[in-house]
């Protein structure tokens, strides 16, 4: 079985997004992508996150080929590959149903600066993608068009698709933005929330390049 370590990442990142909140039941998917193979690693379809093993985790290449693995791999794993087609920035990436990332999502909107924590996504807002049906190329194809040079974006009617270097970055950004989102829930449902100005964003996008990161021990 190759790349143990790199599974274990994805068992714990599952855990992580149930014990944050961030998913309940199957909900979402992981992925890890092994850029000097070309191969990627995916959570299965349908298993509840605290059953996942290591062994259960299904490697693939980017053309929906499974290389290694007896289950059968998230139906999402198109949405994953694209991503890594297309953006040398991002080794990771988890797709979750967030509740709050959830409800904007459901607006067809994008998430707005409504606090500064938001540039851990790298721009002024995280966009919204058009709606498509899961596990569809159209979903694939409208993700990563929205998305651009940012590390995340909003599925309509769906929820959050982030990116990082590796599996704790991809999870704390989904974190982050599932926190903003509640606070632009909020502050709609009792008045018009303040968005920071583009020069104040500009600022904070300058100093997350140093900041907001989690670093290895």
């Amino acid at each position: 079985m190759r790349f143990i370590e790199r599974r274990q990442e994805l068992v714990d990142g599952g855990n992580a997004l149930l014990n944050l909140g961030l998913t309940k039941g199957t909900g979402g998917n992981l992925s890890i992508f092994i850029r000097e193979e070309k191969l990627m690693l995916i959570t299965p379809s349908g298993i509840e996150y605290p059953k996942l093993k290591i062994e259960d985790m299904v490697l693939m290449d980017l053309n929906g080929n499974v290389i290694e693995g007896d289950l059968k791999p998230s139906s999402e794993h198109r949405m994953h590959s694209i991503i890594y087609e297309n953006r040398d920035d991002i080794d990771a990436v988890v797709h979750s149903h967030t509740t709050y990332c959830g409800a904007i999502s459901c607006l067809r909107q994008s998430l707005p600066a409504v606090h500064y924590m938001i540039a851990v996504a790298g721009g002024k807002d995280v966009p919204c993608a058009e709606y498509a049906t899961f596990g569809t190329e159209e979903l694939a194809q409208n993700a990563i068009k929205a998305m651009g040079d940012r590390r995340a974006v909003l599925l309509a009617n769906h929820g959050l698709l982030a990116g990082a270097k590796d599996i704790k970055n991809a999870i704390n950004i989904t974190d982050e933005l599932e926190f903003v989102s509640k606070l632009y829930f909020l502050t709609k449902s009792v008045g018009n929330p303040v968005i920071l100005p583009d020069d104040e964003m500009e600022l904070m996008l300058e100093k997350f390049k140093t900041y907001g990161n989690i670093k290895e021990k």
